[in-house]
């Protein structure tokens, strides 16, 4: 059994009660595993276990090794732990209709393609991290979950200031403790500490506090640590409730979901106990905002952002479905970005910093288009307008490796390379070989030498079943 530290097993002692001992041993139990899929890429899943609060998310009955399976890398789903999926809960029992969204601390962005999939085509999603490298990552996961309504963000947490009264949900997945992850990950117990865990809660008072000026009145914020710890959970949602206009919001549970309702200062918070619920620790709440801001508004003049000209457009006219986007020219780079958002793009670039911004559409170079990876991922792609070659397994993973290679196909120029006829990425016939065109900083870095033959697929036989 996990030795844990003497003043979170007095306290977690306290908060149980008959309940510690299960708590305790849950500590030592199996993991569960758990994805989500991109229900814009994936029809049919076969999986028998489904994660109760979220329509997309399923147990794995072992964890597969995901950098092998090229659908993972296609952003097919995304591996994300289940208790954390009860953030949909928030968005499907609100009457609200969420059109300008906010992902503060979302890297590497489970919650935020999470949302992507749960927003409608016309919302705005911000998806912001303060850490650059982060960011960097986060900017990768949504570009391959694919979708175009996308703007990510590096930024601290008092920048969206700048936008007052403007987003109509933020939600905060606060820096924390981690106490919730001593199962999963050991170095969280091995880097706890009272101290520590008092200076995560003021600084998730103060990123609740800087943010809170971009929240619209009658906008939702949703609050979730992955910790015990009452100082960085109730009592941070007590304070907001005490320093900040707002009103509680409360969610209807299923008993067989086994969460665990709290009370802080009549707000009521939602709790995961891993001896309770197939997944990890985990904490939650939402509030309302009452008070009216100075809400910015949308600009509706002539947009100053550069679009494709006449001769481009019609180079690029075949790539995308038919679907109301706008191109932008960026020297020789060309992004796709949803038409009615195009203000929202702006007012965003006017005051915060961005990493990525719609679909990479590619690049036209001496009038020759080099299409951009994130079209091949995207759901915005017209797919049946390029010829394509589907790779088996092997040869896949040699693609993602960036390993240039040799088929019997007659296409000149560039073509989409698929698995099991879903697309992960672009190469150049140029007559003897393929050369890659999967982006360096994405490839697999693994040694995979020892993954042929039967061993790969018995390995293969435990990636998610999707029917595709």
């Amino acid at each position: 059994m996990i030795i844990l530290p003497a003043s979170f097993e007095n306290r977690m002692s306290r908060i149980l009660g008959p309940e510690f001992p299960a708590f305790h041993s849950s500590l030592s139990a199996d993991i569960h595993h758990s994805v989500r899929f991109n229900p814009k890429k994936v029809v049919t899943v076969a999986e028998p276990s489904h994660v109760p609060t979220c329509q997309t998310g399923y147990y794995l009955p072992v964890r597969p090794i995901y950098t092998l399976d090229p659908l993972f890398h296609a952003g097919l789903y995304y591996v994300q732990e289940s208790s954390s999926m009860f953030l949909e809960q928030f968005l499907v029992q609100s009457n609200k209709k969420q059109l300008r969204v906010l992902d503060l601390c979302a890297a590497p962005g489970g919650k935020s393609t999470h949302l992507s999939s749960l927003l409608p085509d016309e919302a705005l999603l911000v998806s912001n991290e303060v850490i650059h490298s982060r960011a960097m990552v986060l900017s990768e996961n949504l570009k391959k979950w694919g979708n175009p309504n996308v703007i990510v963000t590096c930024c601290d947490p008092r920048d969206f200031s700048r936008l007052p009264g403007y987003f109509d949900l933020i939600v905060v997945d606060a820096p924390c403790s981690g106490e919730g992850l001593f199962r999963r990950d050991p170095s969280a117990m091995e880097e706890w500490s009272e101290a520590n865990a008092a200076h995560c809660a003021l600084r998730q008072r103060r990123i609740l506090a800087d943010v809170w000026p971009a929240l619209a009145e009658g906008g939702m914020l949703v609050y979730s640590t992955c910790t015990f710890n009452p100082a960085e959970n109730e009592e941070n949602i007590s304070w907001l409730s005490e320093t900040m206009e707002t009103e509680a919001v409360e969610l209807e549970l299923r008993k067989e979901w086994n969460i665990v309702t709290t009370d802080a200062s009549g707000y009521p918070c939602y709790r995961f106990y891993p001896h309770n619920v197939a997944g990890e620790g985990f904490f939650t709440a939402a509030v309302i905002k009452k008070e009216i801001p100075a809400v910015t508004s949308r600009s509706k003049s002539k947009t100053t952002l550069p679009l494709a000209g006449k001769s481009e457009l019609h180079l690029l006219s075949n790539l995308l479905q038919n679907l109301p986007l706008v191109q932008l020219k960026f020297e020789e780079t060309f992004l796709a970005f949803p038409s009615a958002l195009l203000s929202e793009l702006e007012l965003v670039k006017s005051s915060l910093r961005i990493v990525h911004a719609g679909v990479k559409v590619g690049e036209i170079k001496q009038g020759s288009l080099i299409p951009g990876h994130e079209l091949a991922v995207s759901t915005i792609a017209n797919k049946s307008f390029f010829p394509s070659v589907d790779l088996p397994l092997e040869q896949a993973i040699g693609f993602l490796k960036r390993e240039d290679f040799q088929l019997n196909c007659t296409v000149k120029g560039w073509n989409l390379i698929t698995y099991r006829n879903h697309p992960i990425g672009w190469a150049k016939n140029i007559g003897n070989r393929f050369n890659n065109g999967y982006p360096k900083e994405w490839r697999i870095r693994m040694s995979t030498s020892e993954y042929t033959g039967e061993r790969l697929a018995e390995e293969a036989r435990k990636f998610p079943q999707i029917t595709l």
